[in-house]
């Protein structure tokens, strides 16, 4: 029994190693896989690792930009001083892929997007926002109205560390009223259009408005 509680404590002690060491081996291999199947392995962090092209470069301090555009009275740029000097906002809610796997009470802090549009300045007739990567090919859409949720936000640091690479760092969209799809990963860029165009998932099928159950969405008119 003494040997048993032994081997359960040595297993407790060295639990968080092992899953730090799975999640760096599962990041490290999503970064080269283009075919996806990393994400499918088991995680026991509750997150999966994926990208839609087979290696992303990596940005920081010294090269990350985010350019807003489009429908816009100022066209802007942003590095990452800039966006940590701005307000943050912090928000905790579960995140839901449609593969099935969830992680529950994830906090999440950075610029409300709504701020950011602010700042541009939404000119007439902008209704949707765009969003593109660094990866070079994913994309997604928002309406307006949407975006200007106060739960929507270009997002700095999850899980209150700074976003790693792996997780869509340094800087990623998080919309928490929808499917994780809707919160691209390595965001570099916001324009602001006159109509929704469908982002890289929803030219795949997907829907449109990625709404989680019981979502507190708008109603319809």
């Amino acid at each position: 029994m003494l040997g048993m509680l032994g081997a359960g404590a040595t297993a407790l002690a060295t639990a968080p190693y092992l899953q730090r060491g799975w999640e760096n081996a599962l990041a490290a291999a999503s970064q080269v896989d283009g075919t996806g199947l990393t994400g499918l392995l088991p995680n026991p962090g509750g997150f999966r690792y994926y990208s839609v092209v087979g290696s992303v470069p990596r940005k920081d301090e010294s090269n990350y930009a985010l350019t807003v555009g489009g429908l816009v009275d100022r066209k802007k740029t942003y590095t990452l001083a800039d966006l940590r000097a701005m307000p943050q906002t912090r928000v905790v809610a579960d995140v839901l892929c449609t593969d099935g796997w969830r992680v529950d009470d994830t906090p999440f802090e950075g610029v409300k997007l709504a701020d950011i549009l602010d700042d541009a300045g939404v000119r007439s007739p902008g209704t949707a926002v765009r969003f593109t990567c660094f990866d070079g090919a994913y994309t997604e859409s928002l309406t307006l109205e949407q975006a200007r949720r106060s739960d929507i936000l270009v997002a700095l640091k999850m899980q209150d560390k700074p976003i790693t690479h792996a997780h869509g760092g340094p800087v990623r969209l998080f919309v928490a009223p929808m499917y994780f799809y809707k919160s691209a990963k390595w965001l570099s860029g916001i324009s602001v259009t006159d109509k929704v165009v469908p982002g890289f998932w929803e030219e795949r099928g997907y829907a449109i408005d990625g709404w989680l159950d019981g979502a507190d969405r708008p109603r319809a008119a």
